[in-house]
């Protein structure tokens, strides 16, 4: 055993006699010792092995001179003693350090502690290149890195550094540095990594979301006593519409209704919304085009016989379904059809477009696969013996819900059945599809999570923190659930695991009448479109924020 070994053994057993007392029983000499102590070998971080306590005081960069012992004169025969002990090898000096140990009172023993410990108190970190260091701190946790942080300031300067954090941003998926989005969490003056402020600001984030905050939401309220019947939400702006004929724009940030968009002489029951532009469609047969800057109606589109009932926008285009059985795709720009699809016998009820195919699903219980550009129908999929009321399509997959109890599985190419998913008890009026991963919501008052790929259901979002009524909308956020239901709350589900964690919104007259009709949401903000069909619930906007600059927690 070497002498930093050995000084190691001292420590543990004047530690061990300082925690035992006196009568603490000593170790037998030719027990192993200290074995996975976690210190590092002096030979690994400098060059020359200490062999006495004074060379391992230089090495650590300590005077040899330390205060001395001043309680009197030496006793006598204490340099015979010294040479004695000089002259015996390793183990015989290991036995008599554990004997004289032993007879030492407690007061002898934290004196040699005082003396011993710190040379235990290295920092191999500061002894390292630059380059070493970061690379032994790339495998700490970030909330690691913010505790090594405190050391000392070397070591804040290597946890600051901006390449380490990008890397841990890049491990959670971060791929936006915020370093204009500076959070107040940072001391004035304070160099703070960009990438660090980004990891922190959206760990902050994460938290808001799944454990809650204390504010209450910005409640904004329009539409009078109508219905909200659709939700739209880009940005910093909201846009809502109502059967009230109107559509109105909101700001995110001060809740202000900036203008009220009116034209239509019908109820307004779709939008579609990109960063300037809202898209909307009526009761009075019509599309309208609006600027939502301006306020100005852009375009109307006229052709639909019926209500237009559904649409779905990609790039510069629109598709729209109507009551007329029929589908029209338009040019946002110039306000001019471009082709009309013609086919279902009812109603068409759901629509999707990924700029390739149009996929619509309609009351006369078929989904169409349709090429919009010859106005062509491809596939009719037939299956559904209801009404169809929702649909997803990711360009490979078509999936639709209806008011059968079973939602299908379809192959967007051979129009073949792939899956039939059964579970639902009722109506599947929205559904969320991610990846290979569906959500859906049911009047049945449950959401169910399923993979499409092998038809698993891999989870039922129920319990005893259910929705107590049917699930009017949900959607996919942040590896989150949202679902709101005509009982009058929204709440947050763990996408992974299936686990309620919060009610985000409780109405004061749920379970009496209020009702959760539509819910929109970013990465940082929830906007719910609340209200009741018995007057127990003012119709209005909650919006809440998720991006607090004064969060207390900044790294819980």
């Amino acid at each position: 055993m070497g002498f930093y070994g050995t000084l190691k053994l001292i420590f543990y057993k004047m530690k061990r006699k300082l925690d035992h007392g006196p009568d603490g029983r000593p170790f037998s000499s030719g027990k192993k010792h200290c074995k996975g102590s976690g210190y590092l070998s002096p030979s690994s971080l400098v060059q020359a092995t200490p062999t006495t306590f004074g060379d391992l005081r230089l090495a650590n960069g300590h005077s040899a001179q330390r205060r001395r012992v001043t309680s009197g004169p030496p006793p006598s025969g204490l340099q015979d003693w010294l040479h004695t002990f000089q002259t015996w090898s390793g183990p015989e000096r290991l036995l008599a350090l554990d004997e004289l140990i032993d007879r030492c009172e407690t007061s002898q023993v934290k004196h040699m502690m005082q003396v011993i410990e710190p040379q235990f108190q290295r920092d191999f970190i500061s002894l390292l290149p630059k380059e070493l260091a970061l690379y032994v701190l790339t495998f700490l946790a970030p909330r690691d890195l913010l505790q090594a942080a405190q050391t000392c300031r070397y070591w804040r300067i290597l946890a600051e550094d901006n390449l380490l954090w990008r890397e841990k941003c890049r491990e959670e998926g971060i791929s936006e540095c915020t370093s204009l989005h500076r959070r107040k969490c940072a001391k004035p003056g304070a160099a703070v990594s960009p990438w660090k402020s980004a990891y922190i600001r959206q760990h902050c984030i994460e938290n808001n979301w799944r454990k809650g905050d204390s504010r209450e939401p910005m409640v904004l309220k329009g539409h009078d006593d109508h219905v909200i019947t659709c939700l739209q939400f880009s940005g910093d702006l909201i846009v809502s519409g109502s059967d009230d004929n109107t559509l109105k724009v909101w700001s995110a940030i001060t809740g202000k209704c900036l203008r009220t968009l009116t034209g239509h002489t019908g109820g307004v029951w779709c939008s579609e919304m990109t960063a300037s532009t809202v898209i909307s469609g009526s009761t009075d047969r019509t599309l309208r085009v609006w600027d939502t800057v301006s306020g100005e109606c852009v375009h109307t589109l006229y052709g639909h016989t019926s209500t237009v009932r559904c649409m779905h926008l990609h790039g510069n285009r629109v598709v729209s379904g109507s009551r007329d059985t029929t589908l029209r795709v338009w040019d946002v720009s110039s306000g001019r059809c471009e082709h009309v699809l013609t086919g279902h016998v009812a109603a068409v009820r759901c629509v999707q477009y990924d700029g390739r195919r149009v996929v619509s699903g309609g009351y006369d219980y078929m989904v169409k696969v349709w090429d919009p550009e010859t106005e062509v129908c491809l596939h009719t999929l037939q299956g559904h013996t209801n009404r169809v009321y929702s649909l997803q399509f990711d360009g490979v997959f078509v999936v639709s819900g209806s008011l059968d109890t079973s939602i299908r599985v379809w192959d967007a190419e051979t129009g073949g059945c792939v899956h039939t998913l059964t579970g639902h008890q009722s109506l599947t009026s929205g559904m969320e599809l991610r990846d290979n991963i569906l959500a859906s919501g049911n009047a049945d008052s449950t959401v169910r999570v399923w993979d499409i790929r092998t038809g698993q259901c891999l989870h039922t979002l129920q319990g005893p923190n259910k929705h107590q009524s049917a699930v009017t909308c949900l959607q996919f956020c942040r590896g989150l659930v949202l679902s709101s239901s005509d009982d009058g709350t929204v709440k947050l589900w763990d996408l992974k695991t299936g686990a309620w964690l919060r009610d985000v919104v409780a109405l004061q007259s749920r379970g009496s009448g209020g009702v959760v009709w539509r819910i929109r949401a970013s990465d940082t903000r929830l906007v719910c479109a609340a209200g009741s069909r018995n007057g127990t619930e003012e119709t209005k906007l909650l919006v809440l924020d998720f991006d607090l600059d004064d969060k207390k927690n900044e790294m819980d």
